[in-house]
This record gives C-alpha cells, sequence and structure tokens, in this order.
C-alpha cells in the first residue's frame, strides 16, 4: 500500500505533526522523510475521537501519543493489520493496573514521608537551628497567638509581678536563662504553653482551676520542659516542611507562610506520648530542686482532663493518661521542704489577675 498521511502527536507536546505512513512489518511515521517512530501492530490500539477519524493510541508509547487517520483505505489496513485493535484485555487492563499500582505506591510513600521522615529531619535539624531564629520564629508566632485571642492579656501589676517571680524561680531550678515575661490571656480554656524561643503564656482557665502555686508550678515546669528540649521548634519544623525549611534557608523565618505555619503548629498538634513524658520528668527534677511536691501537678490535670481510662479512645491519644501521669508524679512525689513559691498574698493577686 503507498504511504499516507496522517496526523501525529507525539506525546511531549501538542504539536500536531503531518507525517506519511507505510506498513512495514511494524506501522512506520515519517515526518518529510525523517523517521519518527514504528509501531508494533499488537501494540496499536483504538482512542475515542470524532467520526470519520480513526484515533489510534500505542500502549507501548508515550501515554499521549496519538496518530489520526482519516484515509479509508488506510483505516481498513489498520484494522486488517491491528489484530488487538479494539481489545482492552491483557494489554488495556494491565495499564489500568499499572496506573493503580503507582498510585497506591505515591499514596504510601507520602504517608511514609509523613509518618517517618519528616520526624526525622525535624530531630536532626533542631539541634543545629541557632537560638537567634528559633526565638525570631516565637516572636512571629507570638503575633499569632495574640490575634487567636483577641491580644486581651490580663495585666494587674501585682499579679502579673507574681506570675513573673513564679516563673523566674522554675527557670532558675531549672537552670535556663531568664527569658521574656510570661503572659496571662483572658480566655476560659484551662491550658499553658510555651512559644519557640521560651515565651510563656497562660490562659486564665488554668488559674481558675489550679487551687495552689505547686498546681500551677508544675504545669509551667512541664512547659519550660518543652522549651528547654526545643519541642515546639520541632513540631513547627515537621508541621511547615518545606515551608520552614526554605524559610530558614533564605534567613525569612518570619516570612509569611512561616508564620502561618507556626502559628496554627502550635495549636493543631499534639507533642507524642514520650515527649509528653520528657517534659513531664523536666517538671519533677525542676520541683525537686525547689523542694516542691510533684503530684499537685497531675492532681491539677486529673481535675481539668477528668478520667480517661474508661475512655474507649484514650489508646488513640496522643499523650499520656492522666491516671497514669498522676501515678507517675506520685511515684516521684517528696514531701516539700523549701520555701513556697509565693506567699498566699502574691497567689491571691495572681488568681486575679484578669479581675
Amino acid at each position: 500500500m503507498d504511504e499516507i498521511t496522517a496526523v501525529y502527536f507525539d506525546g511531549k507536546s501538542n504539536a500536531k505533526h503531518r507525517v506519511a505512513l507505510s506498513f512495514a512489518s511494524a506501522l512506520e511515521i515519517r515526518e518529510k522523510g525523517i523517521f519518527l517512530a514504528a509501531w508494533a501492530y499488537v501494540d496499536i490500539r483504538r482512542a475515542d475521537g470524532p467520526k470519520q477519524v480513526l484515533r489510534l493510541r500505542n500502549i507501548a508509547a508515550l501515554p499521549l501519543a496519538r496518530l489520526e487517520i482519516a484515509d479509508p483505505a488506510a483505516q481498513a489496513e489498520v484494522a486488517r493489520l491491528c489484530k488487538l485493535l479494539d481489545v482492552e484485555g491483557a494489554a488495556g487492563e494491565g495499564s489500568t493496573l499499572r496506573i493503580v499500582a503507582w498510585s497506591l505506591a505515591g499514596a504510601v510513600s507520602i504517608w511514609a514521608i509523613a509518618w517517618f521522615g519528616v520526624p526525622f529531619l525535624a530531630d536532626r535539624l533542631t539541634p543545629v537551628v541557632p537560638q537567634w531564629a528559633e526565638r525570631r520564629l516565637g516572636d512571629a508566632a507570638n503575633g499569632q497567638v495574640r490575634a487567636i485571642f483577641s491580644g486581651k492579656a490580663c495585666a494587674r501589676p501585682e499579679g502579673a509581678a507574681a506570675l513573673e517571680k513564679l516563673v523566674d524561680a522554675l527557670r532558675r531550678g531549672a537552670g535556663m536563662p531568664q527569658s521574656y515575661a510570661p503572659i496571662v490571656l483572658a480566655s476560659n480554656v484551662p491550658n499553658a504553653f510555651a512559644l519557640p524561643g521560651g515565651r510563656i503564656y497562660v490562659l486564665n482557665g488554668l488559674l481558675n482551676k489550679a487551687t495552689t502555686p505547686d498546681e500551677l508550678a508544675g504545669v509551667l515546669a512541664h512547659e519550660l520542659g518543652h522549651a528547654a528540649h526545643r519541642d515546639g521548634l520541632r513540631r513547627i519544623i515537621a508541621n511547615g516542611g518545606t515551608s520552614y525549611l526554605l524559610g530558614l534557608l533564605f534567613g525569612d523565618v518570619a516570612g509569611a507562610s512561616v508564620v502561618l505555619t507556626a502559628g496554627r503548629g502550635l495549636f493543631q498538634a499534639a507533642y507524642s506520648r514520650e515527649t509528653e513524658s520528657e517534659a513531664d520528668l523536666f517538671a519533677v527534677q525542676t520541683m525537686r530542686k525547689l523542694g516542691r511536691s510533684t503530684k499537685p501537678f497531675g492532681e491539677l490535670m486529673l481535675r481539668i482532663t477528668g478520667p480517661e481510662k474508661d475512655n474507649p479512645f484514650a489508646i488513640f491519644a496522643s499523650h499520656p493518661m492522666t491516671e497514669d501521669r498522676l501515678a507517675a508524679l506520685g511515684a516521684a512525689d517528696a514531701p516539700p521542704q523549701g520555701e513556697p513559691l509565693l506567699s498566699d498574698g502574691e497567689w491571691r493577686a495572681l488568681k486575679t489577675i484578669c479581675e
């Protein structure tokens, strides 16, 4: 059969090639005499196309490669030589299975990177991040925190002085350098947290739940443990991934994307059980150095969370169960021997700091 003309798409671009076809041992495709491809007849399949045009694909070629033949005689010759033209069985089905298999492999790879690779990278990267970069990140996240809580800080002078005295005592007991003055935010949520760089926040809901300075001190010592271990930085790196790494690379640790990642990361992800246990141990050691009891910390936590052992979903919790923490803190407890961390008057001033 004489050479006929057709339209060929090579699958690499959307460029349309006017080509000549010849039916030899394979369907040969040439453009202006230059050989482009040879399609084995067993690999040729029909593809969806307009009426009057036979559109072909090659299961062994690039996925988007196509050949369009308008000549009726050439179409008949293709139908005669390509015995599997309309067969989607083995080859077509195998192609689909390959796509599914590669999709599943890609999903598994992404999961493995997120579950194992990113935390591994965060663990290795955190120790080499300079302190100034961590402090800048904490300063940037501070704006996010203020926005989340509408900037409502409680600042009665006597209460603020009492809280600063308490946190400073804990820092000295832990051997940590002086840092920012702690801040109380007007929120009913019973919580406290430390930003990267050591800035401490206490939510008023925690003050309402606490009945003694030692209860509050245990929680704050726990948060100082997270700051000392740089857990907040590690979590932001793990959650922020590429955004934070690029921020470090270009010195933009306070850039918009990193700030957003930092703010979200501090509130949308919990620490691991191991990390929480290490922060508890830090709190125990700090309170012991100050001659104060550790058990009140666990009692406050139980008062906040309530019993968790009967919760069928407790096994999936990221933090240790409160009863287990209380038992561990009780086992490490010793009668208080040091001076009270706050006087009765200072404790009353701290409890009413938001009034």
